[in-house]
């Protein structure tokens, strides 16, 4: 071939790829435009702005790798605002496999939250969770599942149950993790939230089986938001695998339960308060129970989202404590108070309602912690909204996280500010838990889950995050990569404010025991008398331990000096006289 030709060839394929591409990237879209136009031929109907993306894939690619890679989830909507422009709302993409309108201001998320008669339910892969499991039943369906699972969560006595059986597992937990001195906060957060919800969900005790459960739900969680490709190895394939295998072990629970109904007891398990017996014996208008393929469906979507979420948000709770160290002492001085009034540690259901500044914490946590960052629904008929037409059977998703950070809606949105909270945030800004009659049913257990384990850390234990710089991972949710390595350590208030009332008897030239600090019993407020004791290691905690003993024998034998002297003077008289005639020679 001359250099002629092959100059000639050259030229034609470096022309022709670029042509390709851009034929290949806008295919996509200008079918979508061009079947939405014909179907509404004669009538002044638009879609939002927006790009479909590649055929097939879209753009899943490009909002994982605003996820995964570049770890700016946002990143994926600023970038549609800057072209389309930030007033519209809504954007059309192709998501999961999905034509797709994104919707992201909170006026068009509430819009379409709370019109559950257009809007119905879509997950990437609705088998996942069950398809007549709560998340994904319509109707008269979810109605009932729902009213059922709220209340399970919301009457006193389900509520006085639920704190029986998760604080002593939270504080068991909490003395192990002070033992082994430096922890993996994400993943013993998440391993204690997963055991507290299996014991309250459906009575089950920690075990090797319990811990492959924890492995396969993290499966299904890993694959929600996956690419909607069930090929061997891939995270869709993955999951569906993790279904099967939960089913399997649920299904011989419901037999199990079952026979020990017709034999009149439930044997050596007390099931009667824990949810997947209520829903087992749940009962419609009509009188029917549900089956075992819907008891299972919600007992498996239930569990699922009822720890990732919450093992999330008490995680970025302590991070962001350990960070602020006045809303910490705020947070201590509230849980002090509240525990010296009880006979134990363990907090009661009165005890939450008084729970004031916790309770804001608990708000500004979840916020931060943006553990929806969006739902998903499907439009049941054609939605005009504000100019624009949302088109029967596409995919809406609904983008939560990014309306949590905004500083149109927080003022200094990125900080750890409770007091936010004194004053309710701008109207249908607060999305953190969804809007409408689909908001998450498990939102009060949550927060009670999230109030137990702040106030069991706050009034005995103290931490430090070892990297808190650490990049994050976004999927399932918010994570350090690294986990979060943290130093975990028994709260030594009664030593440290021990040691204060020694430093400041000494300078004040007193003996101890005339001092009396009444208002001193946390260790922030001995901080304001004198530093803190430095006693982290043995030896250190040994040798203060020897100074409090020398103390007690010194202040002992001054005791018993002063009644010596009171009960002999003569004795007194002649020591003095005999030492003041030893100073003059």
């Amino acid at each position: 071939m001359e250099a002629g030709d092959l100059a000639w060839w050259l030229g034609i394929l470096l022309g022709a790829v670029p042509l390709l591409a851009f034929a290949v990237w806008h295919c996509n879209d200008a079918f979508y435009c061009a079947a939405f136009a014909l179907r509404r031929r004669g009538l002044d109907r638009r879609l939002p702005p927006g790009h479909m993306g590649l055929p097939f894939f879209g753009e899943t690619g490009a909002m994982l790798w605003r996820f995964k890679v570049t770890r700016r989830p946002d990143g994926f909507i600023e970038a549609r605002k800057k072209a389309y422009g930030e007033g519209v709302g809504m954007y059309r993409s192709h998501l999961f496999g999905h034509p797709t309108i994104v919707v992201c201001l909170p006026s068009v998320n509430r819009f379409v939250l709370q019109a559950h008669d257009s809007f119905w339910v879509r997950w990437p892969a609705k088998d996942l969770l069950g398809l007549s499991s709560m998340f994904n039943a319509e109707g008269s369906a979810h109605t009932r599942i729902r009213g059922y699972v709220v209340a399970s969560f919301s009457q006193p006595r389900s509520l006085r149950n639920i704190a029986r059986v998760a604080q002593p597992r939270v504080a068991a937990a909490l003395r192990s993790w002070a033992e082994k001195g430096t922890i993996t906060a994400a993943t013993e957060f998440r391993k204690l939230m997963f055991e507290c919800t299996c014991e309250i969900f459906i009575s089950m005790k920690p075990s090797p089986l319990a811990a492959k459960m924890d492995k396969w739900f993290a499966g299904i969680l890993d694959s929600l938001r996956a690419l909607p490709v069930d090929l061997p190895g891939t995270a869709l394939n993955h999951g569906r695998k993790c279904r099967r295998k939960l089913n399997a072990v649920f299904q011989v629970e419901l037999e199990k339960r079952r026979k020990q109904e017709k034999r009149g007891h439930v044997g050596e398990e007390d099931y009667a308060d824990d949810l997947m017996s209520g829903l087992m014996n749940m009962v419609d208008d009509q009188g029917k129970k549900l089956t075992d393929e819907e008891v299972l469906d919600n007992i498996v979507s239930l569990v699922a989202g009822g720890y990732e979420s919450t093992a999330s948000a008490i995680l970025w709770a302590t991070y962001h404590l350990a960070q602020s160290p006045d809303v910490l002492a705020k947070l201590r001085e509230e849980n002090f108070t509240l525990s010296r009034g009880n006979n134990s540690n363990f907090i009661s259901r009165d005890d939450i309602t008084k729970m004031k500044y916790t309770a804001k914490v608990v708000e500004e946590a979840i916020r931060l912690a943006n553990i929806a960052p969006m739902v998903h629904r499907v439009a049941y008929r054609d939605i005009e909204y504000g100019g624009y037409t949302i088109p029967q059977g596409w995919q809406v998703v609904v983008w939560l996280r990014s309306m949590h950070i905004d500083e149109k809606y927080y003022q200094d949105p990125l900080t750890f500010n409770p007091d936010r909270w004194d004053n309710p945030p701008k109207a249908v800004t607060n999305q953190v838990f969804g809007a409408g009659s689909r908001t998450c049913a498990g939102n009060r257990l949550a927060r009670l889950q999230i109030t137990i384990m702040l106030h069991h850390m706050s009034i005995g234990y103290e931490w430090e995050m070892l990297n808190p710089d650490a990049r994050l991972t976004y999927i399932p949710q918010p994570t350090p990569v690294d986990g979060a390595p943290m130093a975990f350590r028994k709260l030594s208030t009664t030593h440290e404010a021990a040691h204060a009332y020694d430093v400041v008897a000494w300078r004040l030239g007193r003996p101890r025991r005339h001092m009396n600090f009444d208002d001193v019993w946390m260790r922030e407020q001995a901080e304001m008398l004198a530093p803190p004791s430095s006693a982290v290691t043995s030896e250190q905690q040994r040798r203060n331990r020897e100074l409090e003993q020398r103390l007690r024998i010194a202040e002992q034998d001054e005791r018993i000096h002063l009644e010596w002297a009171r009960a002999f003077s003569e004795d007194v008289t002649a020591m003095e006289a005999f030492y003041a005639q030893k100073k003059e020679l």
